[in-house]
């Protein structure tokens, strides 16, 4: 095959490759051990925090720390969500006090579900030039417990931009990640402090799950105003 039929080729390969769907994705967050990332978080128009997340793909564990101010009101959370353990620890460092929660394990939300479905492609900057912006695949679907979710993740390398969940108690919660970071600056963050260890699991209390969470927290502080 002379040299202008490879060209032909490798150009069809190439619009074949292009043109395939997105499909969901988690392959660089369950390969790569530690990702670290600040985040904005607002649920149901009840309040906004921001704080930072530590997530470890492999060991399935993830530590969020929000912080907010409410009028007179002064919110730090700090919650530790063992997947393989179907464990949360909500740690409360100025009480040196922890609860204990049972987690439902059905969602890692730091990847897109298999069962997602595909709501569009979109770009975040421009694309008029090489490097002035950035191609974002956005999935929708439901979770068992009938939630439903709204992840945009980047197109390439498969990370979270957005993760939205809506629920008729509490209405959507949104979390917006930025600065992604390859690495775990404190490999601490992934185990609780000593004074939970003697913390007993609420067993009465209904399984979490990352957003609601996040919904219990905005509760809270509309129960306090």
């Amino acid at each position: 095959m002379n040299s202008v039929g490879l060209l032909f080729c490798f150009s069809l390969l190439l619009v074949a490759a292009t043109s395939q769907a997105p499909k969901p994705c988690c392959e660089l967050l369950t390969r790569v051990l530690p990702f670290e990332s600040p985040h904005q978080m607002a649920t149901g128009g009840l309040m906004t925090t921001s704080g930072a997340v530590a997530y470890d793909a492999l060991g399935q564990r993830l530590r969020a720390r929000h912080y907010g101010s409410f009028g007179n009101l002064t919110v730090a959370v700090d919650e530790l969500m063992l997947y393989q353990q179907e464990v949360m620890y909500e740690i409360n460092w100025s009480a040196q006090t922890c609860r204990k929660l049972p987690l439902d394990t059905y969602f890692i939300p730091m990847q897109v579900p298999e069962d997602a479905s595909l709501l569009g492609q979109t770009i975040l900057g421009s694309s008029s030039s090489w490097g002035m912006g950035l191609l974002t695949n956005t999935w929708v679907g439901q979770f068992p417990n009938n939630d439903s979710y709204l992840l945009t993740f980047t197109e390439i390398g498969c990370l979270p931009v957005t993760l939205t969940n809506y629920s008729p108690k509490i209405g959507w919660t949104t979390i917006s990640t930025y600065n992604w970071v390859i690495g775990m600056s404190n490999p601490e963050d992934f185990f609780p402090p000593a004074f939970c260890y003697d913390a007993k699991m609420e067993k009465s209390a209904k399984p979490q799950t990352f957003f609601s969470a996040m919904e219990s927290l905005a509760m809270m502080v509309q129960s306090m105003k």
